[in-house]
């Protein structure tokens, strides 16, 4: 049973692919669920809000924040690009959103960091949450910024924040990478209600991971949070061996844990 400890519960990035599939799933942890994004979410439903609005435009952030207890932070680019949209969305609107919570009260953030923080460790290595970031592109660089000022917004305004380093979130793993980096949609579910929920969160990093039997990730720093991933990435394993060639262990994607984001780019514009 999932315990409602907000009233009102912010999700940004709603029309995403991940705010799509929590959608109804974080019903369950509030009494009014608000959705907001740049782009359309639809009408809302029972339990819902719909507040919209460009997380690089301060007053539109503003209105999105206020009156919510707490934060799920999904929106801004999740993919490697342009340095101009990722600062727009993932640099000025992280400031934004924190700068609004600290306005409205907020104590409480789940922000959607990414694996890609530490994109340039190797496959072959077993990191925990005081490896130092080594980004391995633009958009994981705007994560390791993201991660930097909530602990600012926590230091000095007391804002708990969880950092969540979201693996490879889809419905089942698309290769064999991804059987270390795969969580399940309600595993994602799960990690977040955990870090709503947890008496004291402070600022803590956790490794958004199913209970892979493949593993570059240590979340022994984050057992606070009280997370138990409930699905595996290796009931697929047969089936994505089946249809993946053997990996090139000159490739660098398949050295870095990062994977083809180590290889995205330049970008210009």
């Amino acid at each position: 049973m999932t315990i409602r400890v907000h009233e009102k519960l912010l999700l940004t990035g709603a029309a995403g692919g991940l705010g799509r599939a929590l959608r109804e799933r974080l019903k369950a942890n509030c009494k009014v669920l608000r959705l907001s994004d740049r782009a359309d979410v639809g009408a809302a439903g029972p339990g819902e809000e719909v507040v919209l609005g460009d997380l690089a435009d301060p007053v539109a952030v503003d209105a999105m924040v206020k009156g919510v207890q707490a934060i799920v932070h999904l929106g801004g680019v999740s993919v490697e690009g342009p340095f101009g949209p990722i600062l727009q969305a993932n640099i000025l609107g992280v400031y934004n959103l924190y700068e609004a919570a600290r306005k409205h009260g907020v104590k409480r953030v789940v922000f959607a960091s990414s694996n890609h923080v530490t994109g340039y460790y190797r496959q072959s290595e077993t990191i925990n949450a005081d490896a130092p970031p080594r980004p391995d592109g633009l958009y994981g660089v705007s994560k390791a910024f993201g991660e930097d000022l909530s602990r600012f917004y926590f230091d000095r305004y007391g804002i708990e924040t969880a950092c969540v380093r979201i693996g490879s979130s889809f419905p089942e793993p698309k290769d064999r990478r991804m059987l270390a980096t795969w969580l399940s949609f309600d595993d994602l579910h799960r990690l977040i209600t955990a870090c709503l929920t947890t008496p004291v969160l402070g600022h803590s990093i956790v490794f958004g991971m199913s209970d892979n039997a493949v593993t570059w990730w240590d979340n022994s720093k984050a057992r606070h949070i009280g997370y138990a991933p409930q699905d595996s990435s290796d009931i697929f394993r047969d089936a994505v061996y089946a249809r993946t060639p053997e990996p090139d262990l000159t490739d660098p994607a398949v050295q870095f844990q990062g994977g083809g984001f180590v290889k995205a780019g330049p970008f210009t514009g």
